[in-house]
């Protein structure tokens, strides 16, 4: 991938995470506020399709977006080569959406 696409493809996914991320601190100020227990979140988050539909966009979006800034990190902190920081970064941003992922799935309620 061209490092222009790279940077649009960063720049969307940032477009994507910063309300969903504003909308998560809500959520959690809410729910700290409310003194609510974590089987009661859990409940809530079971409850609907929304809060996991939600959730799966928003790790797709740091999954897309955080391997994307790590790699050009290690590009200019490292000695390591291209080839080396474009696979590292690749792993990375695959294992945050597997665990990311599973984690959604987990809360979600549908896996039981």
């Amino acid at each position: 991938m061209t490092e222009t696409r790279l940077f649009l493809l960063q720049r969307i996914s940032a477009l994507v995470l910063a309300p969903m991320v504003i909308l998560h601190l809500v959520v959690i100020l809410y729910a700290t506020r409310a003194g609510l227990s974590a089987e009661a979140i859990l409940a809530r988050t079971g409850s609907t399709p929304l809060w996991p539909v939600f959730y799966a966009l928003f790790v797709v979006a740091a999954a897309v977006h955080a391997p994307i800034g790590l790699r050009n990190i290690l590009r200019e902190w490292t000695p390591l080569s291209r080839g080396v920081t474009d696979w590292l970064s690749l792993g990375f941003g695959v294992v945050l959406l597997v665990l990311g992922l599973r984690a959604v799935w987990a809360v979600s309620g549908w896996a039981a």
